[in-house]
């Protein structure tokens, strides 16, 4: 299961009236480790200015592996971080992940983090089977 949903978001889905931020709030609760790794990249990104941020450091284990994995393959959950941070995500292998601000997405180093080139020259034998 990708997200712990207390019962009255779920009753809030079935009857279509669903707020982001409850959605946002789940994902937070339910996926700590990639929120924090997510809201870092968006402190960082703000704080030090640039075109982007990136993390370096693979997951410190499957579980949080999982959680990132969980949130940005879900177009949903990624779409909520998305909006919620106001940041465009990027992501490469199971552990690198890139934020980019909204005005970045057409730049050049956009475009060389989703690269196949720059998936490529991002692998390492230790994260073949991550």
């Amino acid at each position: 299961m990708s997200l712990d949903v207390p019962p009255a978001l779920v009753e809030a889905a079935e009857c279509g009236v669903l707020d982001d931020s409850d959605f946002v709030e789940c994902v937070r609760d339910s996926l700590p480790y990639a929120w924090s790794l997510i809201s870092g990249l968006v402190v960082q990104l703000h704080v030090e200015g640039g075109e982007y941020a990136a993390n370096h450091t693979p997951p410190p284990d499957e579980r949080a592996r999982g959680q990132l994995l969980r949130a940005l393959a879900s177009d949903a959950i990624r779409g909520a971080l998305e909006r919620h941070f106001a940041v465009r995500l990027a992501f490469q292998n199971c552990h690198k992940v890139g934020a980019f601000l909204p005005s970045e997405v057409d730049s050049d180093h956009y475009r060389r983090f989703i690269s196949p080139r720059g998936q490529l020259l991002n692998q390492s034998p230790e994260l073949r089977n991550c």
